[in-house]
């Protein structure tokens, strides 16, 4: 279902983040221009990860992760939602993971690991696609919510590792990638519902 202005419902995290750093952002400032700070912040997170930079490549990811947090908080709270952000929202996320997964969690996992989780999100994207065709048009579920934490959890402890040389965190890693498929699939699987 699409979430507009007149039907809003807070997650427990809009509540905490209107309470703490929802206030410290200017009322000029929108959800959507959160949502074009993700995509102009991707390149640079890539490009540190290409240059293998990993404090400055785990800060501009970490800051990239979190604004898809605020936009959506954001737009909840001030009740902003806008069609533009129902769809740039999750093209910015996917943006972000897409290309960080085939970068990174392909040459530090394995590059099959890393095609399934790809796959995936372009299955949820040409899902969306289609219904938006049709006219429908749906929000994101709790399902793909979590799955994107996991993913930005994964994506940090690959990073950490890299970063402080410990590849005990390695799997761990891993783990958390494998919960956000079983979440990208039931994200799929329910999307719209």
């Amino acid at each position: 279902m699409l979430m507009t202005n007149e039907n809003i419902r807070l997650f427990p995290h809009d509540r905490i983040f209107a309470k703490t750093i929802l206030r410290l952002i200017p009322s000029a400032i929108h959800p959507n221009h959160v949502t074009i700070v993700r995509f102009l912040l991707t390149p640079f997170t890539l490009y540190f990860l290409w240059i293998e930079d990993w404090p400055v490549a785990l800060v501009f990811f970490l800051v990239a992760a979190l604004t898809d947090a605020i936009d959506g908080s954001l737009a909840r709270v001030r009740k902003q939602i806008t069609l533009w952000g129902t769809i740039a929202d999750p093209i910015a996320d996917k943006f972000l993971i897409g290309t960080v997964v085939v970068l990174f969690v392909a040459r530090e996992v394995n590059l099959i690991f890393a095609g399934v989780i790809v796959l995936i999100e372009l299955l949820i994207v040409g899902s969306a696609i289609i219904r938006q065709r049709r006219g429908q048009y749906s929000s994101a579920n709790n399902y793909g919510k979590l799955k994107m934490l996991f993913q930005v959890i994964g994506v940090a402890l690959l990073l950490l590792a890299k970063l402080l040389g410990f590849q005990l965190v390695v799997p761990f890693a891993v783990g958390t990638f494998a919960v956000a498929i079983i979440f990208a699939i039931v994200s799929l699987l329910t999307y719209g519902i």
